[in-house]
């Protein structure tokens, strides 16, 4: 019988629409499942329908409908309580999500596709759905949070939707790491992290579906279009290394889309920066395995720390 966990993971339609409110078959059955692959065979041209439809597909078809208010948070002792609401990450993450829901939903007014609006308005939807998730979990633990800012709606839906999206595969990559750092240094129980396992691989639906949107809807521009949003990413791409530079130097503010480095040296784990990059590399990749082949994958922030890693000498651990 297949491990259950509190959020769930069903591995098809057909056994989603069987599913229980609690949801089910979580962590272990996606990880030993078949890799999710498109319904259309053979080779696809990117930029084509096809490619549309396959990355469409990808985020529709992997839907997990868990409820976010009927999840059984699994009781703590006092020390694993008090290491989860001292970790200084909880306000951001929150807010993080909220806006991005904000802005998702946003951009998804703009498009006309049927299909792709569907998709993008599911990237929303698991967007809040993560927030609520946040919420209700710093109150089954008594986290107290800072009063949320009102969100905005961003006058530039295409320009919020890029930083997203591209925010979202930076902070993503080192997410994989450091969460797979906390399950093998037992930082939290098991039962916890487990409960988190869905939402981590949400992100990585979500980084996979924005590549692959970027490069679809590139390709589908007239030349003079195309360079204007080559210039519109460049600037998107200015913009978050300096957000995460403000963070870097402790600007007031600037952690306000970036959770993961605000919480990243709370674990309290010895592992070397080559060690740390290893283990990113190596979650980034295996998630990423889980879906078809076909569909473009993050290349900016994985050949940046490939590089990087090349100046960093020989790995001395692997946190085990």
């Amino acid at each position: 019988m297949m491990k259950r966990t509190a959020l769930g993971y069903e591995a098809a339609q057909s056994d989603r629409a069987a599913c229980d409110q609690s949801g089910s078959a979580g962590e272990d059955s996606f990880r030993h499942r078949e890799m999710w692959r498109g319904p259309i065979a053979g080779r696809i041209r990117i930029g084509s329908q096809d490619h549309k439809q396959l990355f469409c597909r990808m985020l529709i078809d992997t839907h997990n409908p868990y409820k976010p208010a009927v999840i059984d948070w699994p009781k703590l002792d006092d020390d694993a309580r008090a290491r989860l609401v001292n970790l200084p990450i909880w306000d951001v993450a929150v807010q993080t999500e909220g806006k991005a829901k904000l802005r998702v939903m946003t951009f998804a007014e703009t498009v006309a596709d049927p299909l792709l609006k569907e998709a993008i308005e599911l990237n929303g939807f698991e967007e809040g759905r993560h927030k609520e998730v946040l919420a209700n979990m710093v109150e089954a633990y008594g986290i107290r949070l800072a009063v949320e800012p009102p969100y905005l709606k961003p006058r530039d839906p295409e320009w919020a939707f890029l930083v997203t999206g591209y925010s979202e595969c930076i902070d993503s990559f080192f997410a994989f790491g450091l969460f797979e750092l906390a399950k093998r240094s037992g930082y939290f129980p098991s039962t916890l992290v487990d409960t988190f396992e869905p939402v981590m691989q949400e992100e990585c639906r979500h980084i996979l579906f924005f590549v692959n949107w970027v490069t679809w809807h590139r390709r589908n521009l007239p030349w003079w279009r195309r360079l204007g949003l080559a210039l519109k990413i460049i600037g998107v791409w200015a913009f978050l290394i300096w957000e995460r530079m403000g963070i870097a130097r402790g600007m007031e503010g600037a952690h306000d889309n970036n959770f993961t480095v605000s919480g990243s040296q709370s674990l309290g784990l010895e592992l070397d920066a080559s060690a740390l990059l290893d283990i990113c590399l190596a979650e980034n990749e295996r998630r990423l395995a889980r879906y078809d082949a076909r569909l473009v994958r993050p290349i900016v922030v994985p050949w940046l720390v490939t590089f990087a890693r090349r100046f960093l000498g020989k790995r001395r651990g692997s946190g085990r």
